[in-house]
């Protein structure tokens, strides 16, 4: 498996802070514009980008993720941009994923897919709608090419399904933090820490939770008990408010250094 999500994980705890994941569609609001909205957030602190495969169908992301993607989609990003602004992020010293439905994948072929993230340099793969029933194939091909496979967990998730979701998973397990979509709340919903309370009952691995943070408040809250902390919708409607120029850049690091402060000093 991939050593740099377990180096960061290590490293933020021996800091004993948790680690900070910012998401961004490849090709939003486009390919050239993605390439400095990373820039921005990795120089205002963030410690590992996640960057979304644009796909038709995201029946598990909010608003804000799916007008982002359905924008991207609309530029033409695919599965080179994806691999593309990959290689850029990780040439900036961030361990760098990629989160796709499990479609795109499969039609790009997933040994293909995943020789690709490894020739970008990439650490692993979120699959949020792949079931480790359907899995062994892309087991074995990630772990072919060092690729780290990480599922998603919620707090649906039984007690006797769980563990069966969490030894499927390497690098890190990522915990929903609220139930149904992604996107930006008010608050962070309190079945986060139960949830990440459950995970940590059957996996030694990381656990970092998204779906709803977007605020230094918020994240510090979450970094108490989670080992990264993932923030999406909150750098979107950045650059959906005031575009991806020099006022949107900056605020993207703004609110980068914000949250990285955040999730610093909380263990």
């Amino acid at each position: 498996m991939s050593n740099s999500l377990a180096q960061l994980f290590a490293k933020c705890k021996s800091e004993n802070r948790a680690a900070l994941i910012g998401y961004l569609p490849a090709g939003f609001p486009t390919q050239r514009s993605a390439k400095k909205i990373v820039k921005a957030m990795i120089a205002g602190g963030v410690d590992a980008i996640e960057i979304g495969y644009p796909y038709s169908d995201p029946v598990m992301d909010g608003p804000v993720i799916q007008a982002a993607s359905e924008q991207a989609l609309s530029n033409g990003a695919g599965a080179a941009e994806v691999f593309e602004l990959l290689a850029s992020s990780v040439q900036l010293g961030a361990p760098s994923l990629v989160m796709s439905y499990w479609s795109p994948i499969e039609k790009y072929g997933i040994e293909k897919f995943a020789k690709a993230m490894n020739d970008a340099g990439g650490s692993g793969v979120i699959t949020p709608d792949l079931t480790i029933e359907e899995s062994a194939a892309w087991k074995s091909v990630c772990a072919n090419n060092k690729l780290d496979r990480v599922y998603v967990v919620a707090p649906s998730s039984s007690d006797s399904r769980l563990p069966l979701v969490t030894e499927q998973c390497s690098g890190f397990i990522y915990a929903a933090s609220l139930m149904g979509v992604t996107g930006t709340r008010d608050s962070v919903s309190g079945n986060a820490s139960g949830l990440v309370a459950r995970i940590r009952k059957n996996s030694a691995l990381p656990v970092a939770v998204g779906l709803g943070v977007s605020t230094k408040e918020q994240a510090r809250e979450v970094a108490a008990y989670a080992d990264g902390v993932i923030v999406g919708s909150a750098f979107i409607k950045i650059i959906q408010k005031h575009g991806a120029g020099r006022k949107g850049l900056k605020k993207v690091k703004e609110l980068a250094r914000e949250l990285s402060e955040g999730v610093r000093n909380v263990k």
